[in-house]
């Protein structure tokens, strides 16, 4: 979701009763190298979204490296600066559990989701003992950047709601009432989805893109390197056929130069760029509104 949230997707998840996340570019469309434009460009997205919404929202936060200051990366400085002066009071942590960072986000009020990369006892355990309000397991089905370990979320969820004592969210495949319900029924209290918003019609993602999800289902789904997949497209084959070969490392790097998710999803080049999806692709088979979405997938909660 990095490039393909906005102040419009954000509050309109947030006006029909959850939780918009902006994405590290969220609103843009051209790459910044300047820690201090890029959280000026949050800033305006956010101050757009109180123009639109009064519900509250969330900013992902990467977590710096093992060993690693929050201050020794500048951006993510920069970024919780700027935050803590718009008052933003939710953050989704993305990375590893970070027990400085947990602090600083605590001690500025926020609300502090974790969700690791590739979920571990060990590291909910970690986060909870730093101060995480909640936590997110996600399996192996989920688009974007996948877990290292190949464990679906109906493995993931149980164990990780058995080892902690906070709420969990379900995250990794989930497109519809269903899935939700399943989420549910293994000790999950809520979900974070990502995939299915992408198809509404307050989604920034090109609609070109928007229609190849809707037609596309799990047998059009490619793995393109060790840590992403995509549907079928003429560069997503290319790399495909090479990762099969070789499982050449180098892909992700190349995948990153040659524009990636951002060039097929967000600006519509769909010979250079990919369409990053999770496994569960049969299922998204409309376009709604984000209300009509989050009605539909809540559907068997508030009928409970």
């Amino acid at each position: 979701m990095s490039w393909l949230t906005n102040a419009t997707l954000v509050s309109a998840v947030g006006n029909a009763g959850g939780l918009g996340v902006l994405g590290p570019n969220a609103g843009q469309t051209t790459v910044t190298a300047d820690p201090v434009e890029t959280a000026e460009r949050m800033r305006r997205e956010i101050r757009q979204i109180r123009s639109l919404s009064d519900r509250p929202f969330g900013l992902n936060v990467f977590s710096p490296s093992s060993g690693k200051r929050v201050r020794d990366n500048a951006f993510t400085a920069e970024l919780l600066k700027m935050a803590y002066e718009e008052k933003v009071t939710h953050f989704v942590v993305v990375g590893t559990p970070h027990e400085e960072l947990f602090d600083d986000i605590k001690a500025h009020d926020g609300t502090l989701v974790f969700r690791p990369l590739t979920p571990s006892v060990e590291q909910m355990q970690d986060a909870e003992r730093f101060g995480a309000d909640l936590l997110v397991a996600t399996g192996s089905e989920e688009g974007g950047i996948l877990p290292r370990q190949d464990y679906g979320t109906f493995t993931v969820v149980p164990a990780m709601v058995d080892a902690v004592s906070l709420p969990m969210l379900a995250a990794g495949g989930i497109n519809d009432a269903r899935g939700v319900n399943a989420a549910f029924s293994f000790g999950a209290q809520g979900v974070y989805v990502g995939s299915r918003f992408l198809a509404t019609e307050e989604s920034p993602m090109v609609d070109a893109a928007k229609q190849a999800v809707v037609r596309a289902t799990f047998a059009d789904v490619r793995r393109i390197s060790a840590s992403q997949r995509s549907l079928s497209t003429p560069a997503a084959d290319k790399y495909a056929q090479r990762y099969a070969a070789t499982h050449d490392a180098g892909l992700d790097h190349e995948i990153s130069i040659d524009g990636g998710l951002r060039s097929g999803m967000l600006l519509g080049d769909l010979e250079r760029g990919i369409i990053s999806v999770n496994n569960g692709v049969d299922a998204i088979t409309t376009i709604p509104t984000v209300e009509q979405l989050v009605i539909s997938l809540m559907s068997g909660q508030v009928a409970a």
